[in-house]
């Protein structure tokens, strides 16, 4: 039967709930589901640290599955392509974001399983144009985790300017640092991970990290570029400490706990802070395709869709090794 986790209010658990999908309307897909990624973004909206744009919702925007319907106008989709779904649900088209390249700015876009109903069901109607096609090189709990920490990742290392073989930071290291570490090393990045877990650090020794270190260590070199996924503003600034005059600071992250008092010293010698705000289906294809020459290898928490509160509480209290995926 099609079902589907529902967000009701802010705080409140998912409930499990019958849904029937409807058949897409013009420009639309429908998806049976085979895994959706569960996100630190799903768990700040269900807890109201990121305010619901729309409730009931349907949480999850790391997607993947088989098309099962079309929608007229969708033709470059037909029943049985894989397909993924991703944060950006859809953008207006016509801003000056979208036609000069940036349309992960623009102001009418929607986002899944924020704006619409996302993946945390049997079933996910998208907009055939914002659907990613799926390589054959991964299965669908393998590819979910690249939906969002995955492209979240590449485009924040385009974001922190990083050259190849240059001396990377990667604070904290979840989800999307596991991927993004995969990336950088394959560039031929020195990379240096801060994190407070000791597990983590072992992880990143094992995927090619240079050096670790704990939370309020420093990395042994000054760095070219750092990028930071806590969702924690005393973590930036630990960055900013640490990179080399001219350096780069990419914020991965869309809330941040607050922003910290520093002195003007920490950002002198043009140093800068840059915020990451969603991607592009650029990033998203380039992204599919890179992962899938390297390959990039994700580390999964599988649980079954009636499952998704215990997952989220996982990713809360950090109990998750790689990336939680539910099951349909």
């Amino acid at each position: 039967m099609a079902s589907a986790m529902v967000l009701r209010a802010p705080g409140q658990p998912l409930v499990d709930e019958p849904r029937q999908p409807a058949p897409p309307g013009p420009g639309q897909i429908l998806i049976e589901l085979g895994a959706c990624g569960v996100c630190r973004t799903d768990l700040q909206i269900s807890e109201g640290d990121l305010p619901p744009k729309h409730l009931p919702i349907v949480p999850g925007h790391q997607a993947v599955g088989r098309v099962v319907a079309v929608g007229t106008g969708a033709d470059r989709w037909k029943i049985g392509d894989r397909a993924g779904v991703a944060w950006l649900a859809g953008t207006c088209g016509v801003c000056d974001k979208c036609r000069s390249g940036r349309e992960n700015l623009c102001v009418r876009a929607t986002f899944t399983g924020w704006d619409v109903d996302g993946g945390y069901a049997t079933h996910l109607t998208a907009r055939a144009d914002f659907a990613l096609p799926i390589p054959d090189g991964f299965d669908d709990v393998a590819a979910a985790p690249l939906l969002c920490g995955g492209v979240i990742g590449y485009r924040s290392l385009g974001r922190s300017g990083i050259q190849p073989g240059g001396r990377l930071g990667l604070y904290g290291f979840g989800a999307s640092a596991l991927i993004t570490i995969q990336v950088a090393r394959h560039w031929g990045c020195r990379v240096f991970v801060v994190t407070r877990s000791k597990a983590e650090q072992e992880r990143a020794r094992l995927l090619g990290a240079e050096w670790t270190g704990g939370l309020g260590e420093r990395p042994p070199e000054p760095l070219d570029a750092a990028i930071t996924f806590a969702p924690s503003g005393d973590v930036v600034r630990s960055a900013l400490q640490a990179v080399d005059r001219g350096a780069t600071v990419a914020i991965n992250a869309i809330h941040l706990d607050r922003m910290p008092e520093f002195p003007y010293q920490e950002l002198w010698w043009e140093r800068r802070l840059a915020s990451v705000a969603n991607f592009t289906r650029q990033d998203a294809a380039e992204l599919l395709r890179l992962a899938a020459e390297i390959p990039i290898r994700t580390e999964v928490d599988r649980y079954p869709l009636g499952e998704a509160n215990r997952a989220l509480a996982a990713l809360r209290d950090g109990a998750v090794k790689g990336a939680a995926v539910l099951l349909p």
